[in-house]
């Protein structure tokens, strides 16, 4: 079963870290990206740029609206993501409880609702 694994930090704690610091937690997503590709789950992954360069996009009475930035104000912003295709729920927990930012952040994971032909 594939699931979306989102990652959730604080931009401020992670801009507050110290040169080791942040090389610590780089070596750990290393070691995490290693274990996911060994173990053959992962799909997808990568980092994304602050919530300040976001745009969010709402159409209402037919009209686009865009705003810079994030749709909210929140402690942790999104960022990054994987995409994993594990066994089960409990083979993605695990996986997510490795990932570094798990430490100081959150870390959601969300299954993916398989289309196919079996639509909605």
């Amino acid at each position: 079963m594939r699931y979306l694994v989102l990652i959730y930090n604080s931009e401020a704690a992670l801009n507050a870290l110290s040169e080791e610091e942040r090389g610590a937690n780089w070596a750990g997503y290393g070691a995490f990206n290693a274990e996911v590709g060994q173990r053959g789950v992962l799909r997808a992954g990568e980092p994304l740029q602050p919530s300040a360069t976001a745009t969010t996009v709402r159409v209402r009475d037919g009209k686009t609206l865009t705003t810079d930035g994030p749709f909210a104000e929140t402690h942790e912003q999104l960022g990054g993501f994987y995409l994993l295709d594990c066994k089960d729920l409990d083979e993605a927990i695990e996986l997510a409880a490795k990932i570094p930012d798990a430490q100081m952040g959150s870390i959601e994971i969300r299954p993916i609702f398989e289309l196919g032909n079996n639509r909605p």
